[in-house]
């Protein structure tokens, strides 16, 4: 796919709306080093391998990865990789010959909203980014046609992924193997995808292209056509840089999942940053949520004594909508739910 870099004009800045971003939520990159540090991998389909020993092994990895990290890269996921980069060549194409006139139809306008457009270029933010819901129905900009193609393959390939995660995640915390399918209602999960092209460095306003953040939801799912940009605050404190096998996955757990397991396994803060890019980036995040009338708390069995409920539960919707907030934005309230 050709790395051309699609042009951030003043113009078209000055007719976007800037989110403003509290200078709380932004840690400056000239404070703090990233380091290169081995981020786990698991193989998809050793979770399901018909030898005990190797599935029991790659189970525990898992569970390591969701203990220590909160976030590791998922490769062997039975998404071909034509698929993948099909879904980032028709990203590609939306944002390359789509109109900024054309593209101010989706701004952020009602509650009802299924898709969403912004360009954010300033200090605290530089993207170009498009969000449309994912599932339970897929809502694509009518052009052009390719957009809604690939997407539309890509995310009914991946739903085998996501319901594959699902059941091994309950059985790594103790649950029979549809536990976590039913406690979020994930037939009518609501996912958004957020999809995002960050400048190269020479036209962006400043190093930060997202600043920190954690996501909603059970999981977070991301590909991306030119590796780095994107870190992430461990367990340790340390800001990691992530480094994406190609038409590998990374995964990252959401805030719902961080709320179901009353804080056993935490939804990490990243951000992304683009003093690096030498060319355009592409990226495809994908916040896979519960239905958006599943009431989320901290499940009874990792609440006791010891471990009272850490945090307030709500619907999915709620927590969607807090802040003035509307669901297609999907913005963390995580720090609000804490108890």
């Amino acid at each position: 796919m050709a790395q051309t870099s699609p042009v951030l004009t003043q113009e078209t800045c000055e007719h976007t709306k800037i989110t403003s971003v509290p200078f709380s939520n932004i840690i400056p990159m000239d404070s703090v080093l990233a380091v290169d540090e081995e981020i786990p991998t698991i193989d998809f389909f050793m979770l399901f391998s018909d030898d005990p020993i190797q599935q029991s092994k790659a189970l525990d990895h898992l569970s390591y990865a969701c203990d220590e990290y909160g976030f590791f890269y998922l490769v062997n996921h039975g998404v071909p990789d034509t698929v993948i980069e099909g879904a980032l060549e028709g990203i590609a194409e939306f944002f390359e010959v789509t109109k900024v006139e054309e593209k101010k139809e989706y701004r952020k306008s009602n509650p009802a909203d299924r898709i969403m457009w912004g360009l954010n270029c300033h200090a605290g933010e530089n993207r170009e980014y498009l969000k449309v819901v994912a599932h339970p129905h897929l809502h694509c900009p009518a052009k052009p046609a390719i957009i809604s193609e690939v997407l539309e393959e890509y995310f009914e390939r991946f739903q085998d992924v996501k319901t594959g995660l699902a059941r091994a995640i309950s059985k790594i915390l103790g649950f029979e193997e549809g536990y976590i399918e039913k406690v979020f209602d994930l037939t009518s999960g609501f996912d958004v995808a957020a999809m995002n092209v960050y400048p190269p460095n020479f036209q962006s306003k400043g190093s930060i292209g997202v600043p920190s953040h954690t996501d909603p939801g059970f999981f977070v799912s991301l590909i991306q056509d030119v590796d780095g940009g994107l870190r992430v605050l461990s367990h340790k404190g340390k800001w990691i840089n992530v480094y994406i096998p190609r038409n590998s996955f990374l995964i990252q757990i959401g805030d719902h999942l961080e709320i179901l397991t009353n804080g056993k396994y935490k939804s990490h803060v990243h951000q992304v940053v683009v003093d690096n890019n030498k060319v355009r980036r592409i990226s495809l995040a994908t916040l896979h949520g519960p239905s958006l009338d599943t009431l989320v708390i901290p499940a009874s069995e990792f609440v006791d004594q010891f471990h009272p409920p850490g945090y307030r539960g709500t619907t999915y919707k709620e927590s969607l909508e807090a802040n003035g907030h509307y669901e297609i934005e999907v913005q963390s309230c995580l720090e609000q739910l804490r108890l």
